[in-house]
């Protein structure tokens, strides 16, 4: 299956429907090829970010698969013109992918890297109690500032090893797991990591998504700041001030080339 990246905001992005995102992942869970594939999910915040990082646009440029996640960024890609078919959060990619186990007919293994101590494996009880199909090799909650520290991310990477997941799904949030698994792609053990985010807290019950219908108006991001106003409150009034700068950009150098 190819379809061709739509490039918009600078970021090379592929317009894919969750269920074609599915069958992209998987046929690189069953014909791997020695490297670990990455998955990235920009949303607006990441959108404007990508604009003055230059570490994090290089992750983003080597990712290989980018799916949009923000509606506002789908809004934007269809008022552009360079439409994208639907949006396909972290979490949606990450739970779809865990129910097509059965219906794929194989066993699943995961590794959990991320969220607060003891969440990844609470993640974990119920991932096998909901999804049968599915078994976790490993969980793994790392210290604040694990980063930085040689010796832990070689333990981390060794646990990796060992497991020898299909899907390593990354919960540091961004631009931390982006940028760490990009640098340590070549040493990953796993045929595909997914950089989603609060997705371990999600299915931990550690934290709530919002109501579908919330979330299929796009106003997903209201429901997380009402939830966490002061860890996210600034950051969202400052990405509602530049995104409308970045789309009114890419629409002026459009009619421009």
């Amino acid at each position: 299956m190819t379809t061709e990246r739509i490039r918009l905001f600078g970021i090379e992005i592929d317009p894919l429907t969750r269920e074609q995102a599915v069958d992209r992942v998987y046929a690189w869970i069953e014909n791997p090829d020695g490297k670990c594939r990455f998955v990235v999910t920009p949303n607006v915040d990441h959108t404007v970010m990508l604009q003055h990082h230059a570490t994090f646009r290089k992750a983003y440029d080597d990712a290989d698969l980018v799916l949009v996640d923000g509606m506002p960024v789908v809004l934007a890609s269809r008022m552009l013109k360079k439409p994208v078919p639907e949006r396909v959060t972290g979490a949606d990619l990450t739970i779809d992918l865990l129910a097509a186990a059965a219906r794929k007919e194989r066993r699943l293994s995961v590794f959990f890297l991320g969220a607060a101590d003891g969440v990844a494996n609470r993640a974990v009880n119920n991932v096998e109690r909901t999804w049968p199909d599915v078994y976790a090799v490993g969980a793994y909650s790392p210290p604040i500032g694990f980063q930085n520290d040689e010796q832990e991310n070689d333990r981390i990477l060794a646990m990796i090893d060992s497991a020898n997941p299909d899907i390593l799904v990354v919960g540091l949030g961004a631009p931390k797991q982006e940028l760490w698994v990009h640098a340590h792609q070549d040493r990953i053990n796993a045929r595909v990591a997914l950089c989603v985010g609060a997705t371990i807290d999600f299915l931990a019950g550690e934290k709530s998504r919002a109501p579908l219908w919330m979330q299929n108006y796009g106003l997903e991001w209201c429901h997380r700041v009402m939830t966490e106003p002061k860890r996210l409150a600034a950051r969202y009034a400052h990405d509602a001030w530049m995104f409308p700068k970045l789309v009114w950009c890419e629409w002026w150098y459009d009619t421009r080339a």
